[in-house]
């Protein structure tokens, strides 16, 4: 049976409501999942492989076609649009790929300018490079390495780089595709941070974090959403994941938190998160 606990639910940016998708007929990767991710929050969604956390992010992204069930992004239902329709949706949101999936070919500026090249072509050169150039000052890289190809960047400054560009279009929502899978323990900490960071700093954009890494989840996450077996297990803050008694999330935060992990979840002066 679902379960899902959700305090003083704010306005959602994303409605999902009986979510059903089969791939042969007969067994449903995504099986009635219902699920609201507030506006200007980071919700991290999480759970074992396989239970479907990949497959909902395609469908929120509009990149399939459920089975059946609703899904409205900012009360607008995407399930019947056109292909045109969806593509002009895309623009709300920003992508930041597991392994960057930067441009090879192209500088950190040139793989910033390039969705601004595909989607704003009414802004002259000049302006698109300006507006890379501030996104990428935003994801913290120094300008010393904006003309740098993929190949001559670290782990990091290439996340940097994927950042900027999924700011390029000043999306409405940012995704997180599994960002820090690979990554060592300190560059994983700054991959939290600069989520954090980017958030806070832009006020009301709604972040969605997918990832295996529920340490993470409870350092960076205003709600968290387990996935399993195509449900929504459990859908609360950081603390309700530690105070459950359902068995399959016990055993989870056993498995993914150590003993001494304190929930940090507190508001500075100026309103925006802290990371510790």
């Amino acid at each position: 049976m679902e379960v899902v606990e959700i305090h003083d639910q704010p306005v959602s940016a994303i409605s999902i409501k009986d979510l059903k998708k089969s791939f042969d007929g007969r067994e449903f990767v995504l099986n009635g999942m219902s699920l609201e991710i507030p506006k200007g929050q980071i919700t991290v969604l999480i759970g074992y492989s396989g239970t479907g956390k990949s497959v909902l992010l395609k469908h929120i992204l509009g990149l399939l076609k459920p089975t059946s069930g609703s899904i409205k992004i900012f009360s607008q239902e995407i399930t019947g649009m056109t292909v045109e329709e969806l593509t002009k949706l895309r623009n709300k949101f920003g992508m930041l790929f597991q392994y960057a999936a930067l441009f090879d070919d192209m500088t950190a500026l040139e793989n910033v300018v390039f969705p601004l090249k595909e989607h704003r072509r009414d802004l002259s050169k000049t302006k698109m490079v300006e507006i890379a150039r501030a996104r990428l000052k935003e994801s913290g890289l120094d300008e010393k390495h904006y003309g740098k190809l993929p190949s001559e960047m670290s782990g990091g400054m290439r996340k940097r780089v994927g950042l900027a560009r999924a700011l390029a279009l000043d999306p409405e929502i940012l995704v997180y595709d599994e960002p820090t899978t690979g990554l060592d323990p300190v560059l994983t900490e700054m991959v939290d941070n600069l989520i954090v960071s980017t958030h806070n700093l832009r006020q009301g954009t709604t972040s969605v974090v997918v990832s295996h890494d529920l340490y993470a989840a409870f350092r960076i996450a205003d709600h968290v959403v387990m996935l399993d077996s195509g449900r929504v297990l459990l859908h609360g803050t950081p603390q309700d994941f530690l105070n459950s008694d359902i068995d399959l999330v016990k055993r989870f935060v056993a498995k993914g938190v150590r003993k001494e992990l304190q929930v940090h979840d507190s508001q500075n002066g100026n309103g925006t998160r802290t990371v510790e």
